[in-house]
C-alpha cells in the first residue's frame, strides 16, 4: 500500500468514528429542538422547571475552587518528587498512585461518615475536599511525568543563575509546561464537573447545593416521558465543558502528544 492510499484510509476510519461519536449528540440535539420544527421553547422550560441556574452555579463554584486549588498541590507535588531526590520519595509517590486506583465507590460509605462527623455533610467543602484529593492523585501523577522530562540542564543553570526552587518552578518550569498544565486542568475539570455519586450521597438533604449532574437527575425523575425537555436539560448541563474543551482543545491536544506522561 502507497502512502496515498495508506493516508486515505486513515482518514476514512477516522472519519469513520467521528460520525459514530457525534451521531447521538445530533439525535439529542435534534429532540431538544424538536425538528423539524425547529422550536426552541423546551431549553427556556427546562431551565425553569429544572432550577439550572442553582445547579449551575454549584457546580462552577466546586469545580473552579478544586481544580485551582488540585492544581497548584499538583504542581508542587510533581516538582518535588520529579526533580528532587529524597527519602521516601519512592513510598510516597506509590501513595499517590495508589489514590488512582481505589474507586470512588469503595469509600464513598466512610467518606460520607467521615464528613458528616466533621460537620461537613450537605456543605461546598464537603464537595470539595474530597474531590481535591482525588484530582491532587491524578495531577501529581502527571506533572512529575512532565518534570521528569524537563531537562536537567535547564534546572541547573537556573541554580547556576541564582533561581531558589521556588523560583525556579513557576518562573522557568511552569511557563514551559503550559501545555501539559493546561491538559491537566481541562481533565480535571472535566471529571469534576461530571462527579455524579459523591454530590449524590454528601449532598442528600439540602436541595440548594445540588450539582448540575445530580440536579439534572432529579428532573429526570420528574420528566421521564417529556424527552424533548430532558435533552434540553441534558445540553444545558453540557454546554459549559463542551465550550472550556472548545476553547483549549489545541492545548489539550498539545499536551497529550507532547509526552507529558512519559516516563
Amino acid at each position: 500500500m502507497n502512502a496515498r492510499a495508506e493516508r486515505f484510509l486513515n482518514h476514512a476510519i477516522l472519519a469513520l468514528f467521528a460520525v459514530i461519536a457525534v451521531f447521538p449528540m445530533i439525535g439529542i440535539v435534534a429532540q431538544a429542538i424538536q425538528l423539524p420544527h425547529a422550536d426552541f421553547s423546551a431549553f427556556g422550560t427546562a431551565w425553569r422547571e429544572g432550577h439550572f441556574a442553582a445547579y449551575l452555579r454549584n457546580s462552577v463554584i466546586v469545580t473552579a475552587v478544586t481544580v485551582v486549588v488540585a492544581a497548584v498541590f499538583s504542581i508542587m507535588a510533581g516538582y518535588a518528587l520529579g526533580t528532587m531526590r529524597f527519602r521516601g520519595s519512592a513510598a510516597l509517590f506509590l501513595l499517590f498512585l495508589a489514590g488512582l486506583t481505589i474507586p470512588t465507590e469503595a469509600i464513598v460509605v466512610p467518606l460520607y461518615f467521615d464528613l458528616r462527623s466533621a460537620g461537613l455533610d450537605n456543605s461546598y467543602a464537603g464537595l470539595i475536599l474530597p474531590q481535591v484529593a482525588m484530582s491532587v492523585a491524578f495531577g501529581t501523577f502527571w506533572m512529575r511525568a512532565y518534570f521528569r522530562s524537563v531537562p536537567r540542564s535547564l534546572l541547573e543553570a537556573a541554580r547556576i543563575d541564582g533561581a531558589s526552587s521556588w523560583t525556579t518552578l513557576w518562573r522557568v518550569l511552569v511557563p514551559i509546561g503550559r501545555p501539559a498544565i493546561l491538559t491537566m486542568l481541562l481533565l480535571t475539570t472535566m471529571w469534576t464537573w461530571n462527579e455524579f455519586l459523591l454530590p449524590l450521597v454528601i449532598i442528600n438533604s439540602d436541595e440548594g447545593l445540588r450539582t448540575a449532574p445530580l440536579g439534572l437527575s432529579f428532573f429526570q425523575g420528574s420528566h421521564k416521558t417529556d424527552y424533548s425537555l430532558l435533552m434540553a436539560g441534558a445540553l444545558i448541563i453540557a454546554a459549559p465543558v463542551v465550550i472550556v474543551y472548545v476553547f483549549l482543545q489545541r492545548q489539550f491536544i498539545a499536551g497529550m502528544l507532547s509526552g507529558a506522561v512519559k516516563e
